[in-house]
Protein backbone atom coordinates (compact mmCIF):
# COMPACT_ATOMS: atom_id res chain seq x y z
CA UNK A 1 0.00 0.00 0.00
CA UNK A 2 1.28 3.20 -1.03
CA UNK A 3 1.79 5.97 1.97
CA UNK A 4 -0.73 8.08 0.17
CA UNK A 5 -3.31 5.87 -0.25
CA UNK A 6 -3.10 5.49 3.54
CA UNK A 7 -3.02 9.13 4.12
CA UNK A 8 -6.46 9.37 1.57
CA UNK A 9 -7.89 6.68 3.67
CA UNK A 10 -7.75 8.52 6.79
CA UNK A 11 -8.94 11.42 5.54
CA UNK A 12 -11.08 10.83 2.54
CA UNK A 13 -13.13 7.57 4.00
CA UNK A 14 -15.69 8.75 5.89
CA UNK A 15 -15.90 5.59 8.34
CA UNK A 16 -14.65 5.72 11.68
CA UNK A 17 -13.40 2.39 10.98
CA UNK A 18 -11.34 3.59 8.42
CA UNK A 19 -10.04 6.01 10.32
CA UNK A 20 -8.81 3.89 13.31
CA UNK A 21 -7.57 1.20 11.14
CA UNK A 22 -3.84 0.72 11.02
CA UNK A 23 -1.66 0.41 8.07
CA UNK A 24 -0.23 -2.88 6.88
CA UNK A 25 3.50 -4.01 7.43
CA UNK A 26 3.74 -3.09 3.63
CA UNK A 27 3.41 0.62 2.77
CA UNK A 28 5.76 2.33 0.36
CA UNK A 29 6.72 5.64 -0.55
CA UNK A 30 7.04 5.33 -4.38
CA UNK A 31 4.38 7.82 -5.40
CA UNK A 32 3.58 10.57 -2.78
CA UNK A 33 1.82 12.99 -5.65
CA UNK A 34 1.45 16.70 -5.63
CA UNK A 35 0.67 18.59 -2.96
CA UNK A 36 -3.14 17.99 -1.45
CA UNK A 37 -4.95 20.71 1.05
CA UNK A 38 -8.42 19.19 1.73
CA UNK A 39 -10.64 21.39 3.88
CA UNK A 40 -12.18 18.82 6.36
CA UNK A 41 -11.97 15.92 6.45
CA UNK A 42 -14.64 13.26 5.82
CA UNK A 43 -16.46 11.88 9.09
CA UNK A 44 -19.19 9.59 10.13
CA UNK A 45 -22.46 12.04 10.54
CA UNK A 46 -22.24 11.43 14.39
CA UNK A 47 -18.66 13.04 14.20
CA UNK A 48 -19.58 15.90 11.62
CA UNK A 49 -17.64 19.26 12.97
CA UNK A 50 -20.54 20.72 15.34
CA UNK A 51 -20.94 25.11 14.62
CA UNK A 52 -18.58 27.08 16.74
CA UNK A 53 -19.13 27.14 20.90
CA UNK A 54 -21.86 24.16 20.23
CA UNK A 55 -19.72 21.12 21.42
CA UNK A 56 -19.65 20.77 25.32
CA UNK A 57 -16.76 22.00 27.63
CA UNK A 58 -14.31 20.21 28.92
CA UNK A 59 -15.69 19.17 32.86
CA UNK A 60 -13.49 20.69 35.33
CA UNK A 61 -11.64 18.49 37.63
CA UNK A 62 -13.51 18.62 40.86
CA UNK A 63 -16.42 17.03 38.66
CA UNK A 64 -14.95 14.05 37.63
CA UNK A 65 -16.40 12.99 40.36
CA UNK A 66 -19.34 12.27 38.23
CA UNK A 67 -19.02 9.10 36.08
CA UNK A 68 -21.13 10.90 33.73
CA UNK A 69 -18.46 13.98 33.68
CA UNK A 70 -15.69 11.28 33.12
CA UNK A 71 -17.38 10.32 30.31
CA UNK A 72 -17.39 13.64 28.70
CA UNK A 73 -13.73 14.49 29.48
CA UNK A 74 -12.86 10.99 27.36
CA UNK A 75 -15.73 11.81 24.49
CA UNK A 76 -13.73 14.95 24.13
CA UNK A 77 -9.82 13.58 24.69
CA UNK A 78 -11.21 11.00 21.71
CA UNK A 79 -12.27 13.81 19.61
CA UNK A 80 -8.86 15.21 20.33
CA UNK A 81 -6.77 12.31 19.33
CA UNK A 82 -8.79 11.82 16.01
CA UNK A 83 -8.27 15.21 14.94
CA UNK A 84 -4.64 14.34 15.49
CA UNK A 85 -4.71 11.09 13.16
CA UNK A 86 -6.06 13.65 10.73
CA UNK A 87 -3.91 16.73 10.92
CA UNK A 88 -1.40 13.89 10.32
CA UNK A 89 -3.17 12.70 7.61
CA UNK A 90 -3.23 15.98 5.93
CA UNK A 91 0.64 16.77 6.37
CA UNK A 92 1.50 13.68 4.57
CA UNK A 93 -0.63 14.88 1.38
CA UNK A 94 0.17 18.58 2.12
CA UNK A 95 3.82 18.24 2.21
CA UNK A 96 4.91 15.12 -0.65
CA UNK A 97 8.35 16.53 -0.39
CA UNK A 98 8.77 15.83 2.81
CA UNK A 99 11.84 13.47 4.04
CA UNK A 100 11.02 9.85 3.83
CA UNK A 101 12.62 9.07 7.35
CA UNK A 102 9.92 11.53 8.80
CA UNK A 103 7.18 10.50 6.74
CA UNK A 104 6.91 7.38 8.12
CA UNK A 105 8.18 8.32 11.28
CA UNK A 106 5.17 10.25 11.26
CA UNK A 107 3.01 6.87 10.34
CA UNK A 108 4.52 5.10 13.86
CA UNK A 109 2.80 8.51 15.13
CA UNK A 110 -0.28 8.15 14.00
CA UNK A 111 -0.89 4.58 14.89
CA UNK A 112 -0.43 6.03 18.25
CA UNK A 113 -3.38 8.46 18.14
CA UNK A 114 -4.96 6.12 16.25
CA UNK A 115 -4.96 3.51 19.86
CA UNK A 116 -5.71 6.88 22.12
CA UNK A 117 -8.61 7.34 20.19
CA UNK A 118 -9.76 4.09 20.78
CA UNK A 119 -9.05 4.18 24.12
CA UNK A 120 -10.56 7.53 24.98
CA UNK A 121 -13.89 5.73 23.01
CA UNK A 122 -13.80 2.57 24.68
CA UNK A 123 -13.75 4.23 28.11
CA UNK A 124 -16.41 6.80 27.49
CA UNK A 125 -18.47 4.00 25.90
CA UNK A 126 -17.92 2.20 29.51
CA UNK A 127 -18.77 5.34 31.91
CA UNK A 128 -22.32 5.07 29.40
CA UNK A 129 -21.28 7.59 26.10
CA UNK A 130 -20.74 6.30 23.06
CA UNK A 131 -18.48 7.79 20.73
CA UNK A 132 -20.24 10.42 18.81
CA UNK A 133 -23.29 11.21 21.24
CA UNK A 134 -22.28 14.38 21.97
CA UNK A 135 -21.31 17.36 19.44
CA UNK A 136 -17.29 17.55 18.13
CA UNK A 137 -15.25 20.47 18.01
CA UNK A 138 -12.92 20.85 14.93
CA UNK A 139 -10.05 23.41 16.80
CA UNK A 140 -6.97 21.26 16.17
CA UNK A 141 -7.84 20.69 12.81
CA UNK A 142 -8.36 24.52 11.44
CA UNK A 143 -5.31 25.20 13.05
CA UNK A 144 -3.75 22.77 10.90
CA UNK A 145 -4.95 25.11 7.90
CA UNK A 146 -2.34 27.61 8.89
CA UNK A 147 0.49 25.12 8.05
CA UNK A 148 2.21 25.86 5.15
CA UNK A 149 5.29 23.80 5.51
CA UNK A 150 6.58 21.13 7.78
CA UNK A 151 8.59 23.24 10.45
CA UNK A 152 4.73 25.23 11.17
CA UNK A 153 3.22 21.63 11.52
CA UNK A 154 6.21 20.85 13.73
CA UNK A 155 6.17 24.01 15.97
CA UNK A 156 1.78 24.05 15.78
CA UNK A 157 0.90 20.44 16.63
CA UNK A 158 4.05 17.77 18.06
CA UNK A 159 5.79 21.26 20.10
CA UNK A 160 2.41 23.35 21.07
CA UNK A 161 -0.72 20.89 21.58
CA UNK A 162 1.55 17.69 22.21
CA UNK A 163 3.47 19.55 24.39
CA UNK A 164 0.72 20.86 26.33
CA UNK A 165 -0.62 17.50 27.06
CA UNK A 166 2.28 16.71 28.86
CA UNK A 167 0.83 18.53 31.34
CA UNK A 168 -2.56 17.96 30.74
CA UNK A 169 -2.32 14.19 30.78
CA UNK A 170 -0.85 14.18 34.65
CA UNK A 171 -3.31 16.99 35.71
CA UNK A 172 -6.05 14.24 34.63
CA UNK A 173 -4.55 11.64 35.74
CA UNK A 174 -4.36 13.30 39.24
CA UNK A 175 -7.77 14.16 38.93
CA UNK A 176 -9.57 10.72 37.58
CA UNK A 177 -7.20 8.95 40.90
CA UNK A 178 -9.24 11.44 42.76
CA UNK A 179 -12.15 10.27 41.73
CA UNK A 180 -11.25 6.50 42.28
CA UNK A 181 -11.14 5.75 38.57
CA UNK A 182 -7.73 4.11 38.36
CA UNK A 183 -8.70 2.42 34.87
CA UNK A 184 -9.26 6.00 33.62
CA UNK A 185 -5.95 7.37 35.31
CA UNK A 186 -3.95 4.56 33.91
CA UNK A 187 -4.91 5.32 30.49
CA UNK A 188 -3.75 9.02 30.81
CA UNK A 189 -0.33 7.84 32.00
CA UNK A 190 -0.37 5.71 29.13
CA UNK A 191 -0.87 8.19 26.81
CA UNK A 192 1.84 10.13 28.94
CA UNK A 193 4.61 8.45 27.99
CA UNK A 194 4.06 8.01 24.28
CA UNK A 195 3.13 11.94 23.91
CA UNK A 196 6.86 12.10 25.93
CA UNK A 197 8.16 10.32 22.14
CA UNK A 198 6.02 12.30 20.20
CA UNK A 199 6.98 15.34 21.19
CA UNK A 200 10.73 14.39 21.23
CA UNK A 201 10.41 13.36 17.33
CA UNK A 202 9.37 17.24 16.88
CA UNK A 203 11.48 18.42 18.54
CA UNK A 204 14.38 16.96 16.94
CA UNK A 205 12.57 16.99 13.29
CA UNK A 206 12.35 21.18 14.01
CA UNK A 207 16.66 20.68 14.40
CA UNK A 208 17.38 18.58 11.28
CA UNK A 209 15.07 21.24 9.16
CA UNK A 210 15.77 24.53 11.18
CA UNK A 211 18.06 27.11 9.26
CA UNK A 212 21.83 26.80 10.97
CA UNK A 213 21.76 30.27 12.10
CA UNK A 214 18.48 29.24 13.96
CA UNK A 215 18.18 28.16 17.88
CA UNK A 216 15.18 25.91 18.79
CA UNK A 217 13.06 28.51 20.33
CA UNK A 218 13.24 30.70 17.74
CA UNK A 219 12.56 28.38 15.05
CA UNK A 220 9.57 27.19 16.91
CA UNK A 221 8.02 31.08 17.66
CA UNK A 222 8.23 31.83 14.23
CA UNK A 223 6.46 29.35 12.91
CA UNK A 224 3.72 29.71 15.40
CA UNK A 225 0.64 31.12 13.55
CA UNK A 226 -1.96 33.33 16.07
CA UNK A 227 -3.44 32.65 18.23
CA UNK A 228 -0.85 29.58 18.84
CA UNK A 229 1.78 31.21 20.96
CA UNK A 230 4.22 29.43 23.44
CA UNK A 231 2.47 29.72 26.52
CA UNK A 232 -0.09 27.54 24.67
CA UNK A 233 1.80 24.81 25.11
CA UNK A 234 1.80 24.79 28.59
CA UNK A 235 -0.69 23.47 31.11
CA UNK A 236 -1.39 23.99 35.17
CA UNK A 237 0.97 21.24 35.87
CA UNK A 238 4.65 21.75 34.09
CA UNK A 239 6.20 18.62 33.59
CA UNK A 240 9.79 19.73 33.77
CA UNK A 241 10.83 16.23 33.68
CA UNK A 242 8.91 15.62 30.98
CA UNK A 243 10.49 17.87 28.98
CA UNK A 244 13.67 17.21 29.75
CA UNK A 245 12.74 13.84 28.57
CA UNK A 246 11.38 14.40 24.96
CA UNK A 247 14.51 16.21 24.25
CA UNK A 248 14.27 20.09 25.41
CA UNK A 249 17.61 21.42 26.51
CA UNK A 250 17.37 23.29 29.75
CA UNK A 251 17.58 26.59 28.45
CA UNK A 252 14.61 26.23 26.07
CA UNK A 253 12.52 24.40 29.65
CA UNK A 254 13.85 27.96 31.59
CA UNK A 255 12.49 30.06 28.43
CA UNK A 256 9.22 28.18 29.21
CA UNK A 257 9.10 28.29 32.92
CA UNK A 258 9.63 31.91 32.48
CA UNK A 259 6.27 32.67 30.64
CA UNK A 260 4.48 29.63 33.05
CA UNK A 261 5.82 32.54 35.71
CA UNK A 262 4.40 35.75 34.48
Amino acid sequence: MELRAFAEQLLLEGSLEAKLCPPNNSLTDEAPGESFRPVEPSRPANLQFAPRRTAPAMPAAPAMTDPEKRAVAHHIMANHELQAVEVMAFVLLAFPDAPQDFRFGLIEIIQDEQRHTRMHAERASMLGLDFGDLPVNCYIWKKAQDYHSVLDYLSGLPLTFEARNLDHTVEFEQAFLKAGDKRSAALMRRIHEDEIEHVRFGIEWLRKLKPDTNDDWTTWTDHLHWPMRPEKSIGNDFQHDARLAAGFTPEFIEQLRSIDSE
